[in-house]
């Protein structure tokens, strides 16, 4: 019975010995006297001991390194403090193993690299205004190098671009300045769209006005009792004024003026021409 009992806790212990279990997400090397053998997936494998060794196990799921603050030189050599966060995942283990020592290590120095390369490319504005393309240049940039690791970079922020203290306040300076400028710009072309509407009502009205003349004589006299009521509440304001100056206009000139204004525009109206007579 001694013998059985020593085969079979023998077969027991190679059982236990050759079976390995790897978790979803995960990817295993597999050696075999010294070389490369296989990758076990995911689940129940079986290896042969003693002569098989896994050398590395891994996740494929994505992972991120930050990137820590460093200074950088812009274009037009302003020194920029930048930091960022690096998003990849491991696509071939075997080379990520076998093509590169130390991968994480080799990933943060090449992004740093990437990062100081592609931002002297651009000036302080320019950093801030595309940054997205910036993004997309560094990615561009870090996968020609690591596909040969076995690694896809997936993505990488820039979190913040810090520029020196004398740099960020002329660069609100200059934010608030155009600011400025849009409100000016906005608020003369406001007042001159309600200087070309308000003409455009003063143009209506006297058409109306001429028109009531030209078809109803009679209404010249209700014409000379609003053109003095606007007179009336012209000098009412004015004397409310605190800047107000007193003008003393004769009535009886005033009077008659207002009757060659409106003999005027009843020509205007009727002719078409200021005298009647077809002459300007």
């Amino acid at each position: 019975m001694e013998p059985i009992i020593a085969i079979v806790l023998a077969l027991i212990g190679y059982a236990l010995g050759s079976a390995k279990l790897i978790n979803q997400g995960n990817v295993a090397l597999v050696e075999r006297l010294g070389r490369y053998h296989r990758k076990l997936s995911p689940g129940l494998n079986f290896i042969v001991p003693l002569v098989d060794q896994i050398v590395m196990e891994d996740t494929t799921r994505e992972q991120y390194i930050d990137i820590k603050p460093q200074n950088v030189i812009t274009r037009d050599n302003i020194y920029l403090e930048v930091d960022a966060i690096l998003y990849w995942r491991i696509k071939d283990i075997e080379k990520s193993f076998y093509a590169i020592d130390d991968l994480q290590g080799a990933l943060v120095q090449l992004a740093h690299t990437t990062l100081r390369e592609i931002i002297a490319q651009n000036t302080v504005e320019e950093t801030n205004v595309s940054r997205s393309e910036m993004d997309r240049a560094i990615l561009d940039q870090l996968n020609d190098t690591t596909s040969g690791w076995g690694v896809e970079i997936i993505r990488l922020d820039i979190q913040r671009i810090t520029p020196p203290e004398s740099v960020r306040k002329s660069m609100e300076e200059e934010r608030a300045a155009e600011i400025k400028k849009r409100a000016l710009i906005s608020e003369a072309e406001g007042e001159r769209q309600a200087a070309i509407k308000k003409a455009e009502g003063t143009m209506t009205s006297m058409q109306i006005i001429a028109e009531a003349l030209r078809t109803n004589p009679e209404s010249k006299e209700i014409l000379r009792y609003l053109v003095a009521q606007d007179y009336i509440n012209a000098s009412y304001r004015l004397g409310e004024s605190q800047n107000a100056k007193v003008v003393f206009v004769d009535p009886g000139k005033s009077g008659d003026l207002m009757k060659e204004m409106i003999a005027e525009s009843t020509n205007i109206e009727g002719n078409g021409t200021p005298n009647g007579n077809g002459n300007t």
